[in-house]
């Protein structure tokens, strides 16, 4: 963002495509360069860059997302990181990553990611545990 005009300007746009004020679009390639910006900046909670507040609402967590959450906790508890280096871990996965994926997501990534470049695991470990546990949900259902 080269000036705060541009930084308002972009921020009204992302406020504009807002799910609860956006008007359907007919085909993402009639769509202006400047709307194509505004469309990449999804919600997010990445500082310094533009966005507008978001009305809180409760979720109850998925299954898979509490399980994720509690590793992630598991391995603060055991000093393989702390918050500040999952986040930061977070913000390293490059925007096409960080703003696809959904949150928790992002920390079981992170979290894999993480022990692997800590040599903690191998990708072939990983590898083996993900079929593992996937055989096992194919199992039962």
């Amino acid at each position: 963002m080269s000036s705060p005009n541009r930084f308002d300007e972009l921020q009204h746009r992302v406020a504009d495509i807002a799910p609860v004020f956006r008007t359907p679009l007919d085909s993402p390639y009639e769509i202006s360069n400047a709307l194509f910006a505004a469309l990449r900046h999804v919600l997010h909670d990445v500082g310094g860059q533009p966005d507008m507040p978001v009305e809180y609402q409760e979720k109850v967590e998925e299954p898979w997302e509490m399980n994720t959450y509690v590793t992630c906790e598991c391995l603060g508890w055991r000093g393989v990181w702390n918050s500040e280096e999952r986040r930061r871990a977070e913000n390293d996965l490059g925007a096409t990553l960080y703003f696809g994926l959904p949150y928790y997501a992002r920390w079981a990534t992170v979290a894999a990611k993480y022990l692997i470049n800590k040599g903690l695991i191998t990708p072939d470990e990983l590898s083996a545990k993900l079929d593992e546990v996937r055989a096992r949900m194919e199992a039962r259902t």
